[in-house]
């Protein structure tokens, strides 16, 4: 006998990156930032470190979306913060859709949207992405109530130009949600739609550009009543004294993050160069990992498994259309090499240690 919700019993849940609990491993496995963050992050959060912490944190974190709003051009009514942009997708989905309703994604995409409108015991539809991750013409489907858009895209790096994404809108009878996790990798965003689209909600996170992915603050823009609807919704106090510290002290220091996203933006061009050159297909990334595709008969589980006895850690999917790639988060220059160093002696044609069928 289950006590739980049939919705619950039959889902799988959604599953997240290894985390190694021993060993030192290179880790290009969960998109996480190679570099540091701010030191005015470190010497913020250490200030907030006090007797306050007794104190409920603003239920609201309107430091931190007055700070968002700054940084952005927008205003701080069209911000909300969230612990982590999951928290946010979780409110969006309890905010707009019901039981039955119809929830769309592409495919593949963040698996967490499945498992969120399994959650929701919504009807999941995800509709497949053509060969080079453009959206196809069904993509739109009548009736959503929430349609789901990371863009750019992961796993692929992708991305959808935003004048594409606004004819969508327009047609969508539901909201729009665009997950920009990776947009400061990009070369464009969405942000500049939420004026013009009372539909289109946009996520960002700290996790990524700005090296935060342990503190869970994630933010999402949209007009005023989307988020006024979402407060209520959200936890109390879903962001913490600490969290609020740090964001504000993380968006002071534009410098740091650009510095760090132009490291990555040249390492992410000699790794997809470099896999390339060793006849893997990359897709092109706009993120801060890349998509590769075995090309020279090489099994991409095997692949995975043998680098991880070498202790490089990088994302494998058993997954329809993914099965075949690897996802590598981009390291720092010198974590790149030795992958690097260790593929070409794997897959390199005059030393084929593994020979497995690959399967497309």
């Amino acid at each position: 006998m289950s006590y739980f919700r049939n919705n619950i019993e039959r889902m799988s849940g959604y599953t997240p990156g290894e985390q190694p609990k021993d060993g030192i491993y290179i880790k290009l496995n969960t998109n996480e930032n190679p570099y540091p963050p701010s030191p005015k992050v470190l010497d913020a959060i250490k200030e907030a470190v006090n007797g306050n912490l007794r104190l409920y944190p603003d239920p609201v974190a309107t430091a931190a979306r007055v700070k968002i709003a700054e940084i952005l051009g927008t205003k701080p009514e069209y911000v909300m913060a969230g612990n982590g942009s999951d928290d946010l997708l979780s409110i969006i989905i309890r905010s707009f859709a019901a039981q039955g309703d119809k929830v769309v994604f592409p495919y593949p995409s963040y698996m967490l949207y499945k498992t969120l409108a399994e959650l929701q015991d919504g009807i999941a539809c995800d509709v497949d992405f053509t060969e080079d991750y453009f959206l196809p013409k069904d993509f739109i489907v009548k009736g959503a109530k929430v349609t789901f858009l990371a863009n750019p895209n992961s796993p692929s790096g992708t991305l959808i130009p935003h004048q594409d994404i606004a004819k969508i809108a327009s047609q969508l009878d539901g909201v729009l949600v665009i997950d920009e996790a990776y947009a400061d990798f990009a070369d464009d965003n969405c942000l500049s739609l939420v004026k013009q689209h009372p539909n289109i909600l946009i996520l960002r996170t700290l996790s990524k550009s700005y090296s935060l992915a342990g503190i869970r603050l994630g933010f999402c823009i949209a007009q005023e009543h989307l988020i006024q609807g979402m407060m209520k919704v959200k936890d109390s106090y879903n962001v913490d004294r600490l969290s609020i510290a740090a964001v504000v002290a993380a968006l002071d220091d534009q410098k740091n993050m650009k510095a760090h996203v132009e490291k990555i933006k040249e390492t992410r061009l000699h790794l997809t160069r470099s896999l390339q050159e060793m006849g893997f297909f990359v897709y092109p990334s706009q993120t801060n990992f890349v998509l590769a595709r075995c090309m020279k008969g090489v099994s991409a589980h095997t692949l995975y498994q043998t680098l991880k006895s070498r202790k490089i850690l990088v994302r494998y999917f058993n997954l329809r259309r993914l099965d075949d790639c690897l996802r590598i988060t981009i390291g720092t220059r010198e974590e790149i090499d030795i992958l690097l160093k260790q593929l070409e002696e794997l897959v390199g044609d005059r030393h084929p240690k593994i020979m497995h069928t690959c399967h497309h």
